[in-house]
């Protein structure tokens, strides 16, 4: 399949190696591919600029967001919160039009320090403002509520026996998405409903952060009980 990952951070990286690695054809979409590759800083997690994790992944190709989406049969929106619908702005209303989209992005605040509130929260969400803003899009918000290595290989915690959500408006767009989440190794998947159910999925971050605080360990994730 081919994939559009859009951004390039710690997200982006994970998902986009992982779905490389699995056997799609795999895009990563930015604002300006030189600007990009001309970096030579870590990333956030203290990995390595992004031009040297490509050539550890050669077969990803970076490209603009408006190409990239156009590339892409699945659209992976890995932006931060706030560079969210800028991003997705740029790839275009009709490269997205039609496409399954997984929404991971969250609408965090960091402008006062740590630890970060919601720019969107209670009434509405994130997932809900880029559904409205690319209406043919069939946006599903999932994998938001974990660390970028989980989401690509829960196994590495506790087997892989815990869970992970799935939020949006089209059925057929959460079936496909599950199944991309299960090639993962996601065992669990639990369908909470309409994309209105991002509003939980977000809200959860601000406590996922205090946990991160008081463990002082991302590793770690909820198990549904039933």
């Amino acid at each position: 399949m081919n994939v559009a990952v859009l951004g390039t951070g710690v997200v982006a990286k994970a998902l986009a190696g992982r779905l490389s690695a699995l056997g799609h054809a795999v895009q990563m979409g930015t604002r300006d591919p030189k600007a990009t590759l001309a970096r030579s800083e870590p990333d956030m997690a203290g990995g390595p600029p992004l031009r040297t994790w490509l050539e550890a992944n050669p077969k990803v190709v970076l490209t603009t967001f408006a190409e990239a989406a156009r590339h892409g049969e699945l659209i992976v929106n890995a932006l931060s919160g706030h560079g969210a619908l800028a991003g997705l702005t740029l790839a275009g209303q009709a490269a997205l039009a039609g496409k399954v989209m997984l929404d991971i992005s969250n609408p965090l605040d960091f402008s006062k320090g740590m630890p970060p509130s919601l720019t969107v929260s209670n009434t509405d969400s994130l997932g809900e403002q880029v559904q409205r803003a690319f209406p043919e899009a069939k946006v599903v918000k999932t994998l938001n509520t974990v660390n970028a290595y989980l989401m690509v290989d829960p196994g590495q915690l506790a087997g892989g026996d815990h869970t992970m959500f799935v939020a949006g408006n089209d059925a057929g767009a959460k079936a496909q998405v599950t199944r991309v989440l299960q090639s993962f190794g996601w065992k669990d998947v639990v369908d909470l409903g309409d994309i209105s159910q991002a509003r939980g999925l977000e809200m959860y971050v601000p406590l996922w952060v205090r946990l991160y605080g008081a463990l002082k360990s991302p590793m770690f994730n909820v198990k549904l009980v039933r």
